[in-house]
């Protein structure tokens, strides 16, 4: 029994000893590679066929199924090396939860401030026969941006941000795994999401920033990411901002979306800046 698991094995040693950029594909790999047997038969019930566009009832359980294994494959990559999660940067204290909430409320505080600062300017207004919706958006809203934060920082600003920082300096290493966060939105968005990239890439640096300055722990940047992702899909959901056209859209986001835009990408260079500030 123990001859038939020695390829394996042998494979297993050979990822552990390699540089960090195969450590990385092998987790995408074998990320993949677990979901496709979820992923192919639910496709077929939701009936969605690529490359057509997902429609958010098809997106929404195809997402929730990959994200959900990602703790698992994670954690065989942290068995791997000896390590647990608290090596990535997540650690069951009341510190981190601390963090958390001041994450959270930065997050939608930048967003509140963002939008406010656009009504002032008479870029947005606010439908306020939307008002309801909005607030019954908001327990469900934020659950999701708990869930995709906690998931994507573990990933990103955790596994891959510790593996690149093993072989590169501090700053390519956050830059590289931007990149990497930005360039896998186009698997779900397709090309529709392109002049969100240098947005994406923006923020990725931004939450490995706010990871420093937590002291390596991924709770101030898990707060931050879900307050953005609360505060914005909140007001999707409910269609509570109408853009009036008369703000360039590259100030208020090109096709509407506030990280394609010169003040999305303000307040993000304006929170970096902050957390910065504290980083020893």
């Amino acid at each position: 029994m123990s001859e038939q698991f020695q390829p394996v094995d042998a494979l297993l040693d050979v990822i552990a000893a390699s540089s960090a950029v195969v450590k990385i594909i092998a987790f995408f790999v074998a990320w993949l590679l677990l979901w496709l047997p979820i992923a192919i038969p639910l496709a077929i019930s939701l009936k969605w066929h690529p490359p057509k566009p997902l429609a958010i009832a098809q997106k929404i359980p195809l997402v929730l199924s990959l994200y959900l294994l990602a703790p698992l494959v994670l954690w065989g990559f942290a068995k791997l090396e000896g390590r647990t999660f608290a090596a990535y940067g997540l650690v069951l204290a009341r510190s981190t939860f601390s963090s958390l909430l001041l994450g959270l409320g930065l997050g939608i505080l930048g967003i509140a401030l963002l939008f406010s600062l656009e009504r002032w300017a008479g870029w947005i207004e606010i439908e306020q026969s939307n008002q309801r919706q909005f607030v019954a958006a908001l327990l469900p809203t934020l659950a999701l941006g708990l869930l995709i934060s906690l998931i994507e920082e573990l990933i990103f600003r955790g596994f891959l941000l510790n593996q690149l920082q093993l072989e590169y300096a501090a700053w390519v290493a956050a830059a590289s795994s931007s990149l990497i966060f930005a360039l896998l939105h186009l698997v779900w968005e397709g090309t529709e999401i392109a002049p969100q990239l240098p947005g994406l890439w923006l923020m990725g640096v931004v939450l490995v920033i706010a990871r420093w300055a937590d002291g390596g722990s991924l709770g101030l940047a898990c707060g931050l990411h879900a307050g953005w992702v609360w505060g914005m899909a909140s007001l999707d959901t409910a269609q509570l901002i109408r853009y009036t056209d008369r703000g360039s859209e590259w100030l208020t986001g090109i096709k509407k979306q506030p990280l394609a835009g010169g003040m999305g990408l303000l307040l993000l260079c304006g929170t970096g800046g902050l957390l910065w500030s504290f980083v020893s």
